[in-house]
């Protein structure tokens, strides 16, 4: 038995009866009004998800009743019959809200298709609207920018919250764009020290050279250039948080000053004599394989172990299931309204589009994607000819990719290939639909809008 409840509205009684038979064939449950105020009392007694709605009408026509149900039954689709040559007429009560037109005469097949696209369009914004509940509630956990429904990003959000009671050092890793300075304010700003400074500093940008008197400031004369001291990074961060983005870039002589540092909480700038205390706690970031940078000899074993007290491991956004969609949405509001450009969401093609990309450059990556997609839109929504520049092909694992990753990509190509027909993927996958909801959960995998 299909979910959506329809309300038929047609002042011919054979063309309401033939509806109705046709609907409920198919599973529908179908009432049937005869006119526009037997259609208001219908509505008045219980909600409908579909309205079918004949414009020629005695009395109070379909355009009229169009109008009063869109005023008090916002949410409700409405879709159109007009005869032939009527068209206009169609397409004018399309622009006051309808959400399509069928034009008569028409065949049983044409109905049932067009009832069931609404079904799934309907079924994928109940989901949405679910997911974007989910996203409120962490976004009231005051996670900043970081924000996602799926389950790793719940874990990540729990870990984050773990991290900052302990006032120990921590090592976030994480392919490049996903966000590890934001995991570091995070864990600033529900630490004890969130009224003290956030002191940011990417180690790969500055050149060796200078990263000492970066870090620990130099006194007047220090070198040729120095006409003035300087305060360094560590200690603008007395009281604070110390970020090192990139920290397998540094040398292994400056992981030995930072080690003592770390140890004394106690430095001397460059050119100077006298000590500088200076409490802070340090968060580290790469990139990089940190087991490849030991084994090299690139990272010293103690500096790994002082730094890494309390590791953490951001996902890629390939692995973060329907928040690539979230995502996607928020990066739309902010870009949307800097231009003041009034697109207000994706059509389907560009949902599927951005689910099936493989997002190598992760969330840095998205952003970019979108603000190009904002500036070339041209209509009300991004459609999937904005982000071409993707490319169409689905992201598949590469050879040896972890199991997890391979089910979720499997069981989200089977969903699509079944047009998000929970019943039927169930039946391809061999599972039952209660098993799969359990993997979609698993996964954080979402029917796009």
């Amino acid at each position: 038995m299909n979910d959506l409840r329809i309300l038929v509205v047609d002042d011919e009684e054979a063309v309401r009866e033939s509806m109705a038979a046709w609907l409920e064939k198919t599973g529908y449950t179908v009432s049937l009004a005869k006119n526009g105020p037997d259609a208001l009392a219908f509505l008045s007694r219980e909600p409908f998800d579909l309205v079918l709605l004949d414009i020629k009408m005695p009395g109070m026509d379909g355009h009229e009743l169009l109008r009063e149900i869109r005023q008090h039954h916002p949410d409700t689709i409405i879709v159109m019959i007009t005869a032939y040559g009527s068209i206009d007429s169609a397409v004018t009560a399309m622009k006051e809200g309808a959400s399509d037109y069928l034009r008569k005469p028409f065949n049983p097949k044409d109905l049932i298709q067009l009832v069931e696209k609404l079904a799934k369009e309907k079924e994928m914004a109940d989901e949405y609207r679910l997911a974007r509940d989910r996203l409120a509630a962490y976004e009231n956990k005051e996670f900043g920018d970081l924000i996602g429904c799926s389950e790793v990003m719940q874990s990540l959000f729990q870990q984050i919250e773990e991290v900052a009671r302990a006032d120990v050092p921590v090592l976030i890793t994480g392919e490049t764009g996903t966000g590890k300075e934001l995991v570091a304010r995070a864990i600033h700003s529900h630490s004890s020290r969130a009224s003290g400074p956030f002191v940011a500093i990417n180690c790969g940008a500055v050149p060796e050279q200078l990263l000492e008197s970066e870090l620990f400031g130099h006194e007047r004369g220090a070198f040729t250039d120095a006409v003035k001291a300087r305060v360094g990074r560590l200690e603008m961060a007395d009281q604070g948080t110390l970020f090192l983005d990139e920290v397998g870039e540094i040398s292994a002589q400056m992981q030995v000053s930072l080690l003592r540092a770390l140890d004394e909480k106690s430095f001397f700038r460059v050119g100077g004599s006298r000590q500088v205390k200076s409490d802070f706690r340090l968060i580290c970031a790469t990139h990089q394989d940190v087991q490849a940078l030991l084994k090299s000899g690139q990272m010293r074993s103690d500096f790994f172990y002082r730094i890494s007290v309390m590791p953490m491991h951001i996902p890629p956004l390939r692995k973060r299931g329907d928040d690539i969609i979230l995502l996607a949405r928020r990066f739309l509001e902010r870009f949307s309204h800097e231009i003041n450009k009034p697109i207000e969401d994706f059509t389907p093609p560009a949902y599927r589009l951005l689910n099936r990309h493989n997002w190598s450059g992760n969330v840095r990556e998205l952003i970019n994607v979108i603000e190009r997609a904002v500036m070339v839109g041209q209509g009300s929504k991004i459609d999937a000819e904005d982000l071409s520049f993707l490319g169409s092909e689905p992201a598949t694992p590469s050879p040896g990719a972890p199991l997890r990753e391979v089910e979720a990509k499997h069981i989200r190509q089977t969903l699509e290939d079944c047009g998000w027909n929970i019943s039927r993927a169930a039946e391809v996958l061999e599972i039952d639909r209660g098993t799969l909801a359990r993997h979609m959960k698993k996964h954080g995998i979402v029917k796009p809008r």
